[in-house]
């Protein structure tokens, strides 16, 4: 379908809720046809920033990833610092134990808005930007409301269950954001928690089959959470909408993709916005999960550089990935048609942790050498081999050139890539040495000649073109 006309459809639909179902089912199925911006697909790498109240505490028991340890044990110890309202609910959890040590037993969470607004007069967004921009990222996905329902952004829709006097956000960190990210060529997309707003529910969850039943249900959250998305929508205009667990029942989602999709023709709306799927957007976003084979469909995995998305002071070196692991992810969710949406926890001040930027800086030093073989491309007919010395291969492709990927540092003066046959008159290279290599057909598999020395790097990319 042509952009005009799904524009025009979308328009002419009626922007009713839940009290016209066929319209709603009209539009959804509309947005389902929305195609896939070249830009996403091309994209690959993004990075996630998870920053608010949550930052002042910072604290999390590092217990694992997701799934890592039963349910139960999870919600009273749980590694997302972002989590940290919920957690310090659970009197015998170790979050309130530090709690209560730090800051005294009747200390509110919300009291933590003037402390985070203490720090945001110093905050550098083009600091930030650039980092980003250095990391090799090309997009960019801020939190402006998680669970605990405090926004990064001056929104004019008052919370109905924040007292008249309390404190909201000093500065329009979207905003501020938003602005930097673009002037340096990244594009912004907005993460919103559509599901959860303990503001509104603060009973406590204690399983994960508790959490969709913890969505608030009444029209007075739906109207809220639609006029915050048109906020956002009208203010910043954003590439992404990233929502977060659902969207509530009582809102008029039809309207507001109606609505975004009139604002940004090619923008992209992840899949979290129905717990049975009514409407999954246009791309799938595991957690902390690398799938195992290719997926037809688009999908964006996210996860944080250690256990936690928001900053947590108990993480150190031996929770956080290595760069050379980080590089060997990108590479491996790449290669299955997937983004990798990379997450950091600034501190409550707007510091970014040294060993955060390390990694972001790592990333970017190996994509300038090897980003050919990642942005731009797609999966090829399979996405790895392995060779007969146990070197793990990882293979993206354009029109007529094939990248593999070597996940180990060659031992030998030769690599044998199984199952892999080219063309006569070929040329391959190896990313970052001048020059070509030799290389030969031999009963079902290609040997490649390497050059006597190999450069230092968590991964090599051996580039065959095909045709020239």
């Amino acid at each position: 379908m042509k952009k005009n006309a799904l524009l025009l459809l979308f328009l002419a639909l009626p922007l009713a809720g839940n009290t016209q179902p066929a319209a709603d089912t009209a539009l959804y199925a509309v947005a389902k046809r929305h195609p896939l911006p070249a830009w996403f697909q091309d994209a690959k790498l993004g990075i996630f920033i998870h920053w608010g109240l949550y930052s002042v505490p910072a604290w999390a028991s590092p217990v694992g990833e997701p799934g890592s340890v039963p349910w139960p044990v999870w919600f009273k110890n749980n590694a997302y610092a972002e989590w940290y309202a919920n957690t310090l609910k659970f009197r015998d959890s170790p979050t309130w134990a530090h709690h209560r040590a730090t800051y005294g037993e009747n200390f509110d969470y919300y009291q933590f808005i003037p402390l985070f607004n203490q720090g945001l007069q110093h905050w550098q967004p083009d600091a930030w930007a650039n980092l980003l921009a250095e990391s090799g990222a090309r997009y960019v996905v801020l939190t402006t409301k998680h669970h605990d329902g405090f926004t990064l952004w001056p929104s004019q829709v008052r919370n109905p269950h924040f007292p008249t006097s309390q404190p909201t956000v000093a500065r329009d960190l979207v905003g501020d954001l938003t602005r930097a990210v673009r002037k340096r060529g990244l594009t912004m997309g907005l993460y919103y928690s559509g599901g959860l707003d303990w503001s509104f529910n603060p009973k406590p969850i204690a399983h994960l089959n508790e959490l969709y039943p913890s969505m608030p249900t009444d029209s007075a959250y739906g109207a809220y959470v639609d006029a915050h998305y048109r906020e956002l929508i009208d203010r910043y205009q954003p590439d992404i909408l990233w929502n977060d667990i659902g969207y509530p029942a009582k809102g008029d989602l039809p309207a507001m993709l109606a609505s975004y999709y009139n604002a940004r023709p090619n923008g992209v709306v992840n899949d979290r916005w129905a717990k049975w799927g009514v409407y999954n957007g246009e791309y799938d976003t595991p957690e902390y999960t690398v799938l195992k084979t290719t997926s037809a469909r688009k999908w964006e995995t996210c996860r944080g550089l250690g256990y936690s998305f928001g900053y947590n002071q108990r993480e150190d070196v031996s929770h956080v990935l290595s760069g050379k692991a980080l590089v060997h992810l990108l590479v491996d969710v790449v290669s299955k048609n997937g983004n990798l949406l990379l997450n950091i926890g600034p501190k409550a001040d707007g510091t970014i942790p040294a060993i955060q930027a390390d990694r972001l800086q790592q990333l970017g030093k190996w994509l300038a050498v090897n980003g050919e073989a990642i942005y731009g491309t797609r999966p090829y007919t399979r996405p790895e081999a392995t060779t007969p010395d146990s070197i793990s291969v990882r293979f993206t492709q354009k029109t007529d050139t094939l990248y593999a990927t070597l996940l180990k540092r060659p031992t030998r003066r030769q690599v044998i890539i199984p199952g892999l046959t080219l063309p006569a008159r070929s040329r391959v290279a190896l990313l970052g040495v001048p020059g070509h290599q030799k290389w030969a057909n031999q009963a079902g598999q290609v040997r490649i000649d390497l050059p006597a020395r190999l450069p230092d790097s968590p991964a090599y990319v051996i580039r065959v073109v095909s045709r020239y």
